[in-house]
């Protein structure tokens, strides 16, 4: 009995130590956190942020996009697309949302949680990210807060950006679909932009779902919104598939006429984003918008039907 307890109590420290977190530069910059429990790791930067610059399988390539050209570097007056994965706010403004995040981050680590927070940026608004990995597997809880450090009210809304590396395809889940005339009303809005071209090639859609493809080739960019309560995206880059997830209030007010998610690309890279609901935020005040990831190995999809990509996808969103 004496020794299937030291055993017990060896499994646990083994465990609760299965997430290692350590200091290390990355890409020029010498203030890196690299999260990693064996299988996946993350690099969140301390020099600029809060960012989220790489997830990737260990010794693997990193599935988020990279800019050579803006890695290393910080203390730039305009905002830096750098690569990886962001927060911002919505409704999109130059003045609030392009806010420059070239400083130094605050890194705290509790035990297998990072937390990186941005001092107060030109718009008043104070961002953190809270990441923790799973001990096993490639699960990863993305927390992104953004609090209110200005004297007044402000409306917003926490966007959550992820930048993925070229060449691949994107595919995001409609809701629940109907018939008619069982189903007589709109169940949800599919919002464009100015720019969206439903002709253009890198655009597909079935019945339940919406594709988008990276084409390095074509640099018009395009864009599309929509409105689900199970949020989810992924992206498909040769064999690898990345999944994101976060929940969305049916009757909340969302910003780009009522979108919990859009994606857009050109010919450098596509993005995956998620929204929160519009809110107040009183002085002082913040909003929280949480995320949930998962990489996966040797994801083959054999064509870009409903049935073939629910065989694929829905084992893994369960």
């Amino acid at each position: 009995m004496q020794r299937l307890l030291v055993l017990a109590i060896v499994a646990a420290m083994s465990t609760s130590a299965a997430v290692k977190i350590e200091k290390r530069a990355y890409q020029g910059w010498p203030n890196c956190y690299r999260l990693s429990n064996g299988t996946v790791e993350l690099i969140v930067t301390a020099d600029v942020g809060p960012r989220i610059i790489r997830y990737a399988f260990v010794d693997s390539r990193n599935i988020f996009k990279e800019y050579p050209e803006q890695l290393g570097k910080s203390g730039e007056k305009e905002f830096q697309l750098r690569g990886g994965h962001r927060l911002w706010v919505a409704p999109e403004r130059l003045e609030t949302t392009w806010a420059p995040d070239n400083g130094p981050v605050d890194v705290r680590i509790d035990g297998e949680v990072l937390e990186a927070r941005q001092p107060v940026d030109a718009a008043g608004l104070e961002k953190t990210i809270r990441v923790k990995l799973a001990a096993s597997g490639s699960r990863v809880e993305v927390v992104h807060r953004v609090r209110n450090a200005t004297p007044w009210e402000i409306e917003f809304a926490p966007w959550a950006l992820t930048m993925m590396a070229p060449g691949g395809r994107a595919i995001a889940g409609f809701p629940p679909r109907g018939k008619h005339p069982e189903v007589l009303l709109p169940t949800h809005p599919l919002v464009m932009w100015a720019y969206t071209d439903l002709s253009d090639p890198r655009w597909s859609f079935t019945k339940k779902y919406l594709l988008l493809r990276q084409d390095p080739a074509i640099a018009a960019p395009q864009k599309i919104g929509l409105f689900n309560e199970h949020t989810w995206a992924g992206y498909v880059l040769d064999s690898e598939l990345f999944l994101k997830r976060t929940r969305a209030v049916a009757g909340r007010a969302y910003p780009d006429f009522g979108c919990s998610f859009e994606t857009f690309t050109n010919d450098e890279m596509l993005e995956l984003e998620t929204l929160g609901p519009l809110e107040r935020v009183a002085p002082g005040g913040a909003v929280e918008h949480v995320e949930r990831w998962s990489l996966h190995r040797d994801v083959r999809i054999e064509n870009w039907t409903d049935a073939e990509l629910d065989r694929v996808l829905l084992p893994l969103l369960e």
